[in-house]
């Protein structure tokens, strides 16, 4: 009886303490939330600091591959640039300092790139380039732009780059792009993540 007097004395104090019980567990997932928050916050800054970055395509200069607006996964690690890969370039000054270019690797320093405007084709070294990804006007000739003659050496250090829809891009072929340094080349585009529809890698 007097046990039972005593709970019925005190009822404050058994609330109080229900009440935080119930404290507790909703305190610890707050913390559980925001140190899942964190860690997941450290690791995106990691993945685009030294794995890659999102870049979004500008224009039409490499339609039909990429369109126009297209989100793309950008890889810098462990990567030297090779023929027929889809850059993104970040040119340190001139007329496209403040605008990132998608284009596709040609040549490479010391390299020789002949041209035939009239049948669409590039050659390196002599060797035609496979390019089943070009968009082409069979109406027209494919534009030279700032080219004088039919061939192109590139120089130590620097690549040629074009983009796919040749007549509808402005790349080494023009004045206002030029030879670009490989400190320029942000890094290979390997994964198109949006929009929806076309998600998937980039051969």
């Amino acid at each position: 009886m007097d046990e039972i007097n005593e709970m019925n004395q005190n009822p404050e104090t058994e609330v109080s303490k229900t009440q935080t019980k119930a404290k507790v567990p909703l305190i610890v997932s707050i913390y559980d939330w925001l140190e899942v928050a964190c860690f997941a916050a450290v690791l995106v800054i990691l993945i685009f600091t030294f794995v890659g970055r999102m870049a979004t395509v500008v224009g039409d200069s490499m339609t039909n591959t990429l369109l126009n607006g297209d989100r793309l996964l950008v890889t810098n690690l462990f990567y030297t640039p090779e023929r027929y890969d889809i850059v993104v370039v970040q040119k340190e000054d001139g007329y496209y300092e403040d605008e990132l270019l998608v284009k596709r690797v040609i040549a490479k320093g010391g390299e020789t790139v002949t041209f035939d405007f009239n049948n669409w084709t590039v050659s390196v070294d002599g060797t035609k380039l496979y390019e089943p990804y070009i968009r082409k006007n069979p109406y027209e000739v494919m534009r030279r732009d700032d080219i004088a003659g039919y061939t192109v050496t590139v120089p130590e250090g620097y690549y040629f780059v074009m983009g796919d829809n040749r007549n509808g891009s402005t790349d080494s072929r023009s004045k206002l792009v030029g030879f670009v340094k490989e400190s320029e080349i942000i890094g290979k585009a390997v994964f198109r993540v949006a929009p929806f529809s076309a998600l998937g890698p980039l051969d």
